[in-house]
């Protein structure tokens, strides 16, 4: 027996000491490609000398003697920490993800590769100007020199994924910076999925009427009725099963309600506690580890420009120099239209088009299966766009027998001259100036928010779509693309595009908010991202006569809900305060419970408070249960409370409260029953999920940040390393936004919010100060992959300052670049 056990201890211990050795192996392999950010490196494509400064927040100051080499010395930065985010990057606008992970992105490749995105990139480079050109290019050399660094010292792959997938990085090429942009234009879009679902549901419901109350317009003008789709395309049924689309954190298909946000205002010197311009900004994208943002300050020849900039483009997309303050939002601008097209039953090849059978414009595409063998696509294309499979966005379910469906969308130019205009931006002196060459702007579509030292102002930029007066469905749902009145007809004019310089008020603002109401086809959008958070923003910004970067900094991190405050008074108006009596622990005690907290909230959505939790559960059942009836199966799209939905309902809004009464019921039940019977639903959801006692439940528990790693995040043990979950305040409809994924088993998880906060003060431009949601790096054993991370929840900033003296006090490296 002492023999057998002093074995079975010598294998136990020679065990532990393998996978010590083979964890420390591990360890080794990944912690090579940690960048060494204090060296002087020699790199081929380098006309002078880079100095990299990083301080102590690892953002780098980029200094040389010409701007190429800035630009240089920005691309050698972005591959040191963000290599494997580019190189996924890439690959998803080149539909070659499938190369690296097999089977499961093959849908995201066949998609990407109808749209073309990678090769209209590359077509469009010849169109920049000498400037752009070159700063793409110098980009270009500075990510292939930290490559060619790379694979010279063998430093780990440069990327400890690498490790896992075989994913071969070939040198970057100036197109691939501009596939990047036309990738964001791609999670950007949601008009597509909109015009989809708005005609699935006109031909789910009974009375037409209804489809203003369950997809309601933004309050102000109307519009003039439009016909039924059913009678576009009678021979649908009235409801078809779709395909989903691919669910994969490497899809960049964004779901309903995920197709980009942001907040962005500004005061002038006259609405300024100490007489400057102000300029606040958080754009709101998917959360993920790493985040989208990579803070960097450039020093240009016409002086320093710091802010955000995306891996793998050479340019500040949100930011300032001393000159000039600029942000985006997303615009929710009409850039796509669906066209269904008619085959021609003698020649499958040809559509039907105005001047009669065309054939489609078509080429095959070879996609390359990891483990796999490869498969070919037909791609092909009609006047209008790329034709689309029935198997992708449900298009399946609103196009008949003998019929494909098309997709017109700005983002698809060849001419695209986006990049142009984002270093010209860069370079600009005024908002006035920074207006005009923001006309290059093709795709995506923002809102450009601008101050400069005396200035304030805001202009649509990107290429609005012209339509015709007589198109069938304004752009709203699919259309005959066969019918010449339902066709683009070019670009309007810039000067279209609404503007907003120097208000009488003093203070710009946007909130993903309708900002125009004109008639069509000028009219912008029908689809809005947020009628609810503007009137908070309003409240917040005219309750002060002047403001500071405290105040601004203090609204972007405004966590009250005009909307609960709004929704609780009219489903809550005949359940409160009833006097009825109920005994301890039955559901009518609890039920009074939840009515006695939520009456005396106040509708922040504090993540310590249980009251949100009550609220959000609530309203989600709620919703459920008014449309299930009516829309059956379809009602799973419908993942987000619509605010105006529920308050048309509860206000009765045309007959909008015959929703409440459930059709395949004999009595007819009232919008107070479902209320009641909806808070019923949500306390139980809530006990099961997290507990009976109300008063110590935390929206926190429930609303955790999600910044996973696309690729790792759920790879066992591992994604306890990777992914970055955060307790945090905020919801769908408040200013500090924290929209929530509205599925699964946790509906109310943060999935999409500000990856990127910043505040600029032009009365002190270097007090200025922003954030990103985790950290700098994309490496999850360097210290800067969170460090930003508790400041970003906890509502905190680091110095945005141009001051090189106070880069260079206690700077975390400096890296000299100088030429072989």
């Amino acid at each position: 027996m002492g023999l057998v056990f002093r074995w079975l201890v010598r294998i136990a211990t020679g065990l532990v000491l393998l996978a010590v050795a083979a964890v420390g192996l591990v360890y080794f392999l990944a912690s090579q490609s940690l960048p060494d950010y204090d060296q002087t490196v020699q790199v081929s494509g380098l006309r002078a000398p880079v100095e990299i400064v990083r301080d102590t927040a690892n953002v780098p100051h980029i200094l040389a003697e010409s701007d190429p080499d800035v630009f240089f010395g920005l691309g050698y930065a972005h591959a040191q920490d963000r290599l494997w985010q580019m190189t996924v990057m890439r690959r998803t606008a080149q539909g070659r993800l499938s190369e690296v992970f097999g089977k499961r992105t093959v849908p995201i490749d066949k998609l990407l590769r109808r749209f073309d995105l990678y090769s209209l990139a590359h077509r469009s480079v010849e169109v920049q100007d000498d400037y752009t050109k070159a700063a793409l290019r110098a980009y270009s050399a500075g990510v292939n020199a930290r490559l060619d660094e790379i694979n010279e010292n063998a430093l780990g792959r440069g990327a400890p994924e690498m490790f896992l997938f075989n994913a071969s990085v070939s040198p970057w090429q100036p197109g691939d910076s501009i596939a990047i942009i036309k990738l964001m234009s791609l999670q950007l879009s949601g008009h597509l999925k909109d015009e989809v679902l708005r005609a699935r549901t006109s031909l789910m419901l009974n009375d037409p009427k209804r489809l203003a109350d369950i997809l309601p317009d933004v309050p102000g003008a109307g519009i003039a009725a439009l016909p039924e789709y059913a009678s576009l395309f009678p021979e649908l049924p009235r409801y078809a099963e779709g395909t989903p689309m691919p669910d994969t954190p490497l899809s960049p298909f964004p779901k309903r309600g995920l197709a980009g946000a942001s907040n962005a205002w500004s005061a002038a010197p006259s609405r300024s506690a100490i007489g400057g311009t102000l300029l606040s900004n958080d754009p709101h994208l998917g959360l993920t580890a790493p985040g989208i943002w990579y803070l960097a300050r450039l020093e240009l020849a016409k002086g320093g420009v710091i802010g955000a900039t995306i891996p793998g483009v050479p340019a500040i997309m949100t930011g300032r120099s001393d000159r000039l303050g600029w942000g985006l939002t997303s615009s929710y601008l009409d850039d796509q239209d669906v066209h269904i097209e008619q085959l021609n039953p003698e020649n499958p090849e040809e559509y039907l088009s105005p001047d009669g059978f065309k054939r489609f414009r078509s080429r095959p595409s070879i996609i390359e299966i990891k483990d796999e063998a490869p498969i070919t696509l037909t791609l092909r294309w009609t006047e209008n766009g790329p034709v689309l499979p029935g198997s992708h966005y449900d298009l399946e379910t609103i196009t008949p027998p003998g019929h494909v469906a098309s997709l017109a969308w700005t983002a698809l130019s060849p001419r695209d001259t986006s990049m142009t205009a984002s270093m010209a931006l860069m370079n600009s002196d005024s908002v006035r100036e920074a207006i005009d060459v923001a006309e290059l702007f093709i795709a995506p579509s923002q809102n450009l928010s601008l101050v400069d030292k005396d200035t304030i102002g805001m202009k649509l930029i990107g290429a609005m779509p012209g339509r015709d007066i007589r198109n069938q469905s304004r752009g709203r749902i699919p259309t005959p693309g066969w019918l010449a009145e339902n066709l683009w007809q070019g670009r309007l004019p810039y000067a279209n595009n609404p503007e907003f310089v120097t208000p009488a008020g003093g203070i710009l603002g946007n909130t993903n908010n309708k900002i125009i109401d004109r008639p069509f086809p000028n009219h912008v959008s029908y689809e809005w991202g947020d009628t609810q958070r503007v009137h908070r923003w309003e409240r917040l910004m005219q309750s002060r006569e002047v403001h500071t970067r405290d105040s601004f900094i203090e609204a972007q991190l405004d966590t009250v809900s005009f909307t609960a405050r709004s929704l609780l008074p009219l489903i809550g108006a005949d359940l409160w305060f009833t006097g009825a009596s109920a005994p301890e622990g039955t559901p009518e005690r609890q039920r009074q419970v939840a009515l006695a907290l939520l009456a005396e909230w106040n509708g922040e959505m504090n993540e310590h408070l249980p009251e949100p939790l009550i609220y959000a559960a609530w309203l989600r059942a709620l919703q459920i249960r008014l449309i299930s009836d009516e829309l059956g199966p379809l009602a799973a799209e419908y993942k987000h409370v619509e605010p105006l939905f529920i308050e048309r309902v509860y206000r009765d809004i045309d007959g909008a409260s015959v929703w409440c009464d459930v059709r395949q019921s004999a009595p007819v039940e009232t919008c107070t029953d479902m209320a009641r019977l909806a808070l019923d639903d949500a306390l139980i959801w809530i006990s099961e999920k997290y507990g009976g006692s109300l008063e110590s439940l935390r929206w926190g528990d429930a609303h955790q940040a999600t910044h996973d790693h696309p690729v790792l995040g759920t790879v066992p043990v591992l994604r306890f390393f990777v992914n970055i979950r955060q307790s945090t305040s905020g919801g769908d409809n408040t200013l500090l936004r924290g929209r929530t994924s509205g599925e699964g088993p946790n509906p109310f998880q943060n999935v999409h919010g500000a990856g990127y906060r910043g505040v600029y003060d032009f009365a002190d431009p270097n007090s200025s100060v922003f954030i990103t949601a985790t950290g700098q790096s994309g490496h999850f054993l360097s210290r800067y992959y969170d460090d930003q991370a508790q400041l970003w929840r906890r509502g905190e900033y680091i110095p945005m300052s141009l001051d090189m003296d106070l880069a260079r006090a206690a700077a975390v490296g400096v890296t000299n670049l100088t030429p072989r």
